[in-house]
């Protein structure tokens, strides 16, 4: 029987490599391998890619593993650790820290919500954290380390991880994978595009003069913004009036102890360092504003701060938060750094580009692009952009440090109305907002507002069925399980070098 899909995309060309173009070739290669639908995938060794975003959130795992990628073999090739949590040092006043784990916090008591029961053993003066009861963050907190699925049957089942990973290591990886399953690689730099009469993209030319033309091309050419920026002209909306830091400076360092199963947020004058140790080196950055700090003032402060012998950098990475008005428009599709950025607080870069390209499959069109299909892929990744935009900013926002210029100038900004609507829920009675597809889950926002020092006014009435003495119990016997049940475990490098040690470190020359 002959296909009936005669209009269907038959070329896709994306034009730029890096972790976003080989996330994207690696999965239509995955999808779209044997069906005739020709993916090329146009970079140049001359252009550098930025190589920053070095930690992941737990869906990136899904994308590792939907694509058949044998986990153990991609962490040892990646250089990469296991990260449990991010660790916020002095974000509400100094001196403060706080976890936002991966998985689970506590479980149901009865038929109520952990989190409600929580709040009222606080009413009723019990002395226990919330973090107590995450798993992932009291094993971030001490070092330690097991894969929840060899935990089952003890609390440590309720904790995820994701993973740090070497960026230029990871788009080396799943160029390997994309190839293998039939991505044609072009080498080359692209200087020109040519549009058809109705503003679709047509074909690029390189500047070897040579053409490639496509159904489908997907942006992937990083702030450079090729073909939805420079060529489409589409519009960006600017958020820099509520995610102010405009700049990072990044430094690669080789590691002097174990790492740490977290990445580190550390509040600074006019921004946040980051720490994120890989199985033999360290990423390490900066992200400030420029309008209270010098890059040469932030340069100094980094290095100052970091350990081990520099490997590479400091290189400063000026950024403008925000995202394009519509990412999918005509016969282009901007994915990555192209379509928008968020400033990595979160780790979301690698995310946001993995559900791109999700959502392209999902709405994958044929050669008419109806409108409808863009609209509703625009529509999506707009939901997600914004989300991430109000959890990041929702960090900052809520500090109580007037110690700087900078965090006294972010008491006084004014908030999207989606985060605003969103905290006063909360604030309530602990009711949160929930989405159709959320990233971030209850745990996520229930440690931010917790760590920030925001706790709802009340729980719920409902909770009052339960008796106050089953609560006090399960809280008073479950923490100090917990806390045994981690204490036994291996350190996270103990751990790494038993089940997936990557090889020796090399330096490059």
């Amino acid at each position: 029987m002959q296909d009936a899909n005669q209009n269907g995309i038959r070329k896709v060309v994306i034009v730029g490599g890096g972790s976003a173009g080989w996330i994207c070739a690696a999965m239509a290669s995955h999808y779209f391998h044997k069906t005739g639908v020709e993916v090329e995938l146009i970079e140049s060794e001359e252009i550098g890619t930025i190589g920053v975003g070095e930690s992941t959130i737990p869906p990136f795992l899904q994308l590792i593993r939907s694509l058949g990628i044998d986990e153990q073999d991609f962490i040892q090739k990646t250089q990469a650790s296991f990260k449990l949590a991010i660790r916020f040092e002095n974000w509400r006043n100094k001196g403060e820290t706080y976890y936002h784990p991966f998985g689970q916090i506590g479980g149901p008591i009865g038929r109520h919500e952990f989190y409600q029961c929580w709040l009222r053993a606080k009413a009723n003066g019990h002395p226990s954290n919330l973090q107590d009861f995450a798993p992932a963050t009291v094993m971030a907190d001490q070092w330690k380390f097991i894969p929840p699925f060899r935990a089952q049957k003890t609390l440590l089942s309720g904790a995820s991880y994701a993973l740090h990973i070497d960026a230029k290591l990871v788009a080396q990886y799943l160029r390997d994978f994309a190839e293998a399953r039939g991505v044609k690689r072009t080498e080359g730099i692209v200087t020109d595009v040519v549009t058809r009469p109705d503003g679709f993209v047509e074909k690029v030319i390189m500047k070897n003069g040579s053409e490639v033309a496509g159904d489908l091309f997907i942006d992937c050419s990083g702030f450079r913004a090729l073909l939805i920026g420079k060529t489409l002209d589409e519009d960006y909306r600017d958020w820099s009036d509520v995610l102010m830091c405009d700049r990072a400076v990044v430094a690669q360092t080789e590691n002097v102890k174990d790492p740490h199963p977290y990445t580190l947020a550390q509040a600074q004058d006019a921004g946040w360092r980051w720490r994120i140790p890989l199985q033999h080196r360290a990423g390490n950055g900066y992200v400030f504003c420029s309008q209270y700090i010098s890059e040469d003032e932030a340069t100094a402060t980094l290095m100052s701060q970091i350990e081990g012998d520099v490997l590479l950098g400091p290189n400063i990475i000026p950024f403008k938060t925000g995202m394009r008005k519509r990412l999918f428009r005509n016969n282009v599709v901007a994915i990555g750094l192209a379509g928008g950025f968020i400033e990595p607080l979160e780790s979301t870069a690698l995310h946001l580009i993995y559900r791109g390209m999700d959502f392209l499959l999902r709405y994958f069109p044929d050669k008419s692009f109806d409108p409808r299909l863009a609209a509703e892929y625009n529509r999506r990744m707009t939901m997600d952009y914004e989300e991430i935009r109000d959890f990041i900013v929702l960090h900052y926002c809520t500090t109580k440090r007037d110690d700087t210029p900078f965090w006294r100038d972010y008491q006084k900004v004014t908030l999207p109305e989606s985060l605003r609507e969103r905290m006063e829920l909360f604030q309530s009675s602990a009711v949160l907002r929930d989405g159709v597809d959320d990233m971030f889950r209850a745990p996520s926002w229930q440690s931010i507002m917790e760590g920030m020092g925001i706790r709802p006014d009340r729980y719920q009435q409902l909770v009052d069925a339960a008796p106050y003495s089953v609560i006090k119990q399960t809280l008073d016997q479950s923490a100090p399980i917990l806390k045994a049940q981690v204490a036994a475990l291996p350190s996270h490098g103990e751990f790494l070098a038993q089940h997936c040690p990557a090889a020796p470190f090399k330096r490059s020359a």
